[in-house]
């Protein structure tokens, strides 16, 4: 055996190598997995067994350890390259004694000749070739921050440069090769020296080119690795990393293509985090009869060739990562970021772990508006959703999908889309000539009919709803459609209106107005009217009836009456059975979101789940959490049947309404008896909620702001009250008296709205005591037609009404003064007795006054008030919205002291 060999197998070789590749060349060389290949002067070649069943080939070069530090170079054809454990294994190899004496049988020479000088061409213009290698390492390490153990995962990239067969890299060593070598890895700086049995070729390293491939790297955000890390080993390249897991997905997705395009080796070792499998295409799939109303919808996505539904994929996902598609979290994230997901599939059929990168772009549509469904059906392939959700596939129509079936279902969704688009003529013979947005709700009732689905017809008070509704009915009628009765459900109230103005607008239609004792002497021949009109008191009287009478269309005018929906009136009305149903509401939603899901569930029962289903998808994240996302997606689920216009968007020939706050202060007698009220009061409230707790104890708290309200009033309304007559009564209706003075000079037409009637009787009063005439309508009034047309007809200049028994279905646009003598905490019911004079048909400026005592429960519902108004519009109208729930804070407002009496009392206006 020659010296060189010796004196390098003897010396410190294990230098060159880690420790960890010690330890693993040494098990290889203990397994006996190396073989000898050939031998040379200065080389020997070996074979190793790798750990995948592979067979890598070694090169060891030998030089002189007293004449070199760089006395042993060892190349593999592995991925590593050089000074990897099967070079090692290799020298463990030849360490052994048998294997020495073999190798100096194989090479009996000596070595230590110097072998003869052999000339050298210089290569200059050989271009390299950048290679990048890109791995993962997950691993565990201690967390100090939550002193745990805790996962955590490294990405790299290794960047080298191929020179033919070489590569060349920023490490330390020196490489000399011979034509029998594999590649290498060699200095930055140094040229390349290979050694050929007849020449030895420099290859000149191409500096600048190779700044230019880091500067590349730079460019797409990679930095330079400062820290170590066992996912790659050094000799595998220039080290770099990337910001985080955004920005790696983006390149392998983005920028990896393009380096491939221009020419990079691109090596992805097994392991390596962000290895996507593209998607080759985006599928769904409607299965649908047309004997049912639902329809199954499947999403999915084609890879290798295989469809995959995105329904167990999203499943799987928000229960290990729920943070990734948390709808608010999915909100904030770019179109173009990507989610990346593991799919099981390929690993449960017995292939490698597969995973994909799916585009927020598609996500969001598909999580908009499938969201609640996907969680709902966990462990099936596709969602099932009702025909009146078809609407919802519109949302997916910019998504590159390719659909299969459902040409009758998608149909549906593409007309429910352009629903207020549909051209309808006006039917022959009505006594009016309806306004473009009344035209546009005629054809909308006649797309639901046609669509067989139900609506809320929501315009404001005055836009003429009881119009569009009968001619809707009489179209009904003049196309042969009308065949089974149409039944009205309203206030006792409206009847009279119903009546006149069928009367009036549509004479051909036949109508009955179920009412009153005799009115069981109808209840046999009903088929012979076209429409039949009764009350929300008497449907539950006489549901057996009419439950048993087939309708052609069931209208609840008012509708906000069945907001409750255990109250008896709404029970009957869905006991009904009818071809179509519609709800007439200028008010649907007054208090809160349980009220519109009330309308719903008699318009399309379970389309919006049970209560509870809604309350939790929709009605706590909207009003408790104020989640923008719930609120856009409620208003695009009931967009298609819910038709809403105000008069500020269709009545611009309405002239200006103005709203002034009337300012009042208490009088010395109302303040001491207020504050009496509000300590007493004050202290019955917290002993209540301390016993049963804030929710269990609103009775209470209302009746206790009742009494509040009724000393903001009168003094009289208050029982056992003293009242102090060098004072009054009323600060308010002292007040309300020089108005009324000062508005009927000036030849102003008054209505006068009052939560309480025992009020109206004490204006009664001070109205007869000067001399004044007025009207008056509440719930206990019989004839309710001739004080409105007294009113109406100029007779009388003041009109009183109570809030409830007027605060609907009357047309007093005689008036141009509405006066609110006392706030309540619903803006809507305050809104719909404006309305009475604030409708089509007004031609002359309405002022609208709001008597408020400062610094009392009054001022304080006015600000509530306005939050309440937020919620409707936030739903109805689709804006921003808020909600107020009565808590400490409120009542801490609602039950403070009276701030100190100003010197002197006077009104403002403002």
């Amino acid at each position: 055996m020659s010296s060189i060999f010796e004196k390098v197998l003897a010396s410190a070789w294990t230098q060159f190598f880690k420790a960890q590749t010690l330890e693993r060349g040494r098990t290889y060389a203990r397994q006996n997995r190396v073989s000898l290949e050939q031998v040379g002067d200065q080389v020997v070649r070996t074979r190793c067994l790798g750990s995948a069943g592979e067979r890598y080939s070694q090169s060891l070069i030998f030089k002189d350890p007293a004449q070199t530090r760089h006395y042993l170079v060892c190349t593999c054809t592995c991925p590593v390259r050089r000074d990897c454990k099967h070079c090692v294994a290799a020298l463990e190899f030849l360490s052994s004694p048998a294997n020495r004496q073999a190798l100096a049988l194989a090479r009996p020479a000596a070595v230590e000749d110097s072998p003869p000088a052999l000339p050298e061409r210089l290569i200059d213009d050989l271009q390299p070739r950048p290679r990048l290698i890109l791995a993962s390492l997950e691993f565990t390490a201690f967390e100090p921050r939550n002193g745990r153990m805790q996962r955590q995962i490294q990405h790299r990239a290794a960047l080298a440069f191929a020179y033919g067969k070489h590569y060349a890299t920023g490490t330390t060593h020196v490489s000399i090769l011979t034509s029998t070598l594999g590649s290498d890895l060699v200095n930055q700086k140094s040229d390349i020296l290979e050694t050929t049995a007849t020449e030895i070729l420099r290859i000149r390293r191409q500096g600048e080119r190779e700044r230019q491939y880091r500067q590349r790297l730079t460019d797409l955000g990679f930095k330079v690795a400062t820290r170590q890390s066992k996912a790659l080993p050094d000799s595998a390249g220039e080290m770099y990393e990337l910001p985080g897991d955004k920005a790696w997905l983006h390149f392998v997705l983005d920028d990896l293509p393009k380096l491939r395009d221009e020419g990079w080796e691109i090596d992805i070792r097994d392991g390596f985090g962000f290895d996507v499998t593209p998607v080759d295409d985006w599928y769904a799939v409607i299965d649908e009869q047309d004997d049912r109303n639902w329809f199954d919808l499947e999403l999915g996505i084609i890879v290798n060739g295989e469809r995959l539904s995105l329904l167990p994929i999203l499943v799987n996902l928000l229960r290990s990562h729920p943070e990734l598609i948390n709808p608010a979290d999915v909100a904030r994230r770019g179109d173009e970021e990507q989610l990346l997901v593991q799919l099981h599939h390929f690993a449960q059929q017995g292939g490698g772990p597969v995973q994909v990168a799916l585009p927020y772009g598609r996500l969001k549509p598909v999580l908009a508006t499938l969201g609640e469904f996907f969680w709902r059906e966990a462990g099936n392939t596709s969602v099932r959703l009702n025909a009146a959700d078809a609407a919802r596939l519109n949302e997916l129509d910019d998504l590159p999908l390719s659909w299969e079936g459902g040409e009758r279902m998608r149909h549906f969704a593409e007309r429910l889309a352009r629903i207020k688009d549909a051209p309808v003529s006006l039917p022959d013979g009505l006594n009016a000539q309806l306004r473009p947005y009344q035209l546009e709700g005629l054809s909308w009732m006649q797309a639901l009919r046609e669509l067989e689905v139900g609506g809320i017809l929501a315009d404001d008070m005055g836009l003429g709803k009881t119009l569009q509704t009968l001619s809707h009915l009489l179209l009904e009628k003049q196309q042969g459609r009308l065949d089974r009765p149409a039944l009205a459900v309203m206030p006792t109230s409206l009847i009279g209106n119903w009546l006149d103005e069928a009367a009036h607008f549509t004479p051909q239609l036949k109508v009955l107005a179920l009412y009153g004792a005799q009115r069981h002497q109808e209840l046999d021949d009903l088929q012979g009217y076209d429409l039949i009109l009764t009350t929300y008191a008497l449907l539950p009287r006489d549901v057996e009836h009419l439950e048993k009478l087939a309708l052609h269309v069931l209208i609840l005018d008012e509708a906000q009456y069945i907001k409750n929906p255990k109250s008896k009136a709404a029970q009957a009305a869905r006991q009904l059975n009818a071809r179509q149903r519609l709800c007439l509401s200028g008010t649907p939603l007054e208090n809160h979101l349980g009220e519109l899901w009330s309308l719903f569930h008699f318009l399309m029962p379970g389309w919006l789940g049970s209560s509870k289903e809604f309350n939790s998808n929709y009605r706590t994240a909207i009003e408790k959490h104020g989640n923008a996302a719930r609120l856009q997606h409620l208003n695009a689920r009931i967009k298609p049947f819910l038709l809403r216009r105000t008069k500020e968007q269709v009545a611009t020939e309405l002239p200006p309404k103005t709203e002034i706050i009337q300012w009042v202060e208490l009088n010395d007698s109302q303040r001491d008896v207020y504050e009496t009220v509000r300590l007493a009061m004050d202290k019955k409230v917290r002993d209540e909620i301390d016993r049963k707790g804030m929710a269990r104890s609103q009775i209470v708290i209302l009746e206790a702001l009742l009494k509040l309200r009724q000393v903001c009033c009168d003094l009289r309304l208050v029982n056992d009250m003293p009242v102090n007559p060098r004072h009054g009564s009323s600060a308010k209706l002292a007040g309300l008296m020089e108005m009324f003075e000062e508005l009927l000079a000036e030849g102003r037409r008054i209505l006068l709205f009052s939560q309480f009637t025992s009020m109206l009787e004490l204006i009664e009063q001070e109205l007869q005591g000067r001399g004044i005439d007025y009207a008056l309508l509440t719930g206990s009034t019989r004839d309710r037609r001739t004080p409105i047309r007294e009113f109406q007809e100029g007779r009388l200049p003041v009109f009183l009404i109570s809030l409830k028994a007027g605060g609907t279905g009357l047309n007093l646009t005689a008036a141009d003064t509405v006066i609110h003598y006392d706030p309540w905490w619903n803006p809507a019911a305050e809104n719909q007795a404006t309305d009475r004079a604030y409708r089509i048909g007004q031609d002359k400026p309405v002022f609208v006054y709001k008597m408020i005592a400062r610094g009392t429960v009054e001022e304080k519902i006015q600000r509530l008030q306005q939050e309440k108004s937020a919620l409707a519009a936030g739903v109805l109208e689709g804006r921003s919205q808020g909600d107020w729930k009565l808590g400490e804070d409120d009542l801490k407002a609602l039950f403070a002291p009276l701030p100190p009496a100003p010197k002197k009392a006077r009104r403002q206006a403002g």
